[in-house]
């Protein structure tokens, strides 16, 4: 996967490169899980293996397993299989921050290449013997099918750490150009302090890269996984330290969300923010750091990808089919829980008929179940009870107001699972609160 070639000295826009061995990767191929191949035989067996069972899961600082009295469960949102794991307080949290901050100067003296070589690592280990096991934590956990498993814990992740390796690698190269009399070096270094990690459910990848590519450039991390999608997280963890990543560097802290926040925000340590998750955690976290700016040592560094209303706006000139293939892979692949899901659609009343016919056809033909029971599943249970409440108070809102109209699902049971239909609700008032929900 891997290959290394010698590159030569060249300027690009007031920098200079210097000679290195450059490294080349390549994205990671999508696997097909066809019936009787050796990747579907392998992730089989791991499904088989975890059910019924319950993996413990301890939170893990300063290279120490800790467990606590403050026990929380992850339950499959369709399988028989669940999490039991522990929550951090804030003494505890705090002496993580310490034995961070500790081990922050020598990882940052470390060179970037000898770094980048344990995500190498552990890109490859996921790649090869450990990709079944990550597969079937990121299905049964999170309720991925094994399409949506695939491209996201597997390929996503894995260029997420080759990629994010081999830039490291080369922005290092990356040096100010000389003037007569004088020579400029630029030193690439970590933050002084440590960088909260706060990590989503919907893409086991993302837990990855946002505590992953920090420690790549020199930074200690904390990395705060979603309480629903701790046993794919945690399997990337070890991954990582099985691949060379020292104690103390990146800290699997399983924590309550206002106290991890109201701990992290409270530390003249903290250097950054690391976010991906919800519009009212993220400006809470926002709001928190610029009210104790005094307290810091240096200025945090905040970055956050929220949720938003991802919207298809169709032009009169548009092709049917592609509207229809296209707004029904966004709105429904992983049930709509990612952040790019179409959640709107803005269609011309010549094209209406059409369009709305093509949706209806097709959603007929989806798939709802377990896609850990049936590989050819499409569409699966909601993440949890909260997700499932919400989602039923707003087909309840669409069942009583006089501006909407189901013409497609509108139901949801959660007697087994948080399932909910594929749902299609027609208005004709773009201001209707449907429609501005975030």
């Amino acid at each position: 996967m891997l290959r290394v070639r010698s590159v030569i000295w060249q300027s690009w826009k007031g920098f200079k490169t210097f000679p290195c061995a450059a490294v080349e990767v390549k994205n990671e191929p999508i696997l097909g899980f066809r019936e009787g191949s050796k990747e579907r035989l392998e992730l089989e067996k791991a499904l088989q293996n975890l059910k019924g069972k319950t993996e413990e899961i301890p939170c893990v600082v300063g290279n120490e397993e800790v467990w606590t009295k403050d026990i929380r469960y992850q339950l499959s949102v369709s399988s028989s299989f669940h999490v039991y794991h522990v929550y951090l307080y804030s003494e505890l949290m705090n002496k993580a921050i310490e034995a961070s901050v500790a081990a922050r100067r020598e990882w940052d003296l470390k060179p970037v290449a000898d770094r980048a070589q344990i995500f190498f690592k552990a890109a490859d280990t996921i790649s090869g013997p450990k990709r079944a096991d990550v597969l079937a934590k990121t299905m049964i956990g999170q309720g991925k099918t094994v399409v949506q498993a695939e491209i996201d814990a597997a390929a996503e992740l894995i260029d997420f750490f080759r990629f994010n390796a081999k830039h490291a690698m080369e922005l290092e190269q990356q040096q100010p150009l000389d003037s007569d009399g004088s020579t400029n070096t630029m030193l690439y270094r970590g933050l002084e302090g440590f960088v909260a990690a706060v990590a989503p459910f919907n893409f086991t990848a993302i837990g990855g890269n946002l505590a992953g590519t920090p420690a790549i450039m020199g930074n200690v991390v904390l990395w705060k996984p979603s309480d629903t999608a701790m046993s794919a997280s945690y399997a990337v963890y070890k991954i990582l330290r099985e691949s060379g990543l020292p104690p103390n560097i990146i800290q699997f802290v399983p924590a309550d969300g206002p106290v991890f926040g109201d701990t992290i925000t409270s530390s003249e340590h903290l250097a950054g923010i690391n976010f991906t998750g919800s519009v009212p955690t993220f400006k809470r976290l926002w709001k928190q750091v610029a009210q104790n700016l005094d307290i810091y040592r240096n200025f945090p560094r905040v970055a956050g990808e929220c949720g938003g209303k991802n919207f298809h706006f169709v032009h009169k000139s548009a092709e049917v089919h592609s509207v229809v293939t296209g707004s029904i892979r966004s709105a429904f692949e992983y049930g709509g829980q990612k952040c790019s899901a179409c959640s709107r659609m803005y269609v011309p009343d010549s094209l209406w008929p059409q369009i709305k016919q093509q949706l209806l056809d097709v959603l007929k033909q989806i798939k709802v179940g377990d896609p850990v029971e049936d590989f050819s599943t499409f569409f699966s249970a909601v993440i949890d009870d909260k997700s499932f409440s919400r989602i039923k108070g707003w087909l309840e809102h669409a069942k009583t107001s006089p501006h909407l109209k189901i013409i497609a699902g509108g139901n949801c049971d959660d007697k087994k699972g948080y399932f909910v239909e594929p749902t299609i609700i027609e208005t004709t008032d773009p201001q209707e609160k449907i429609m501005n929900e975030v």
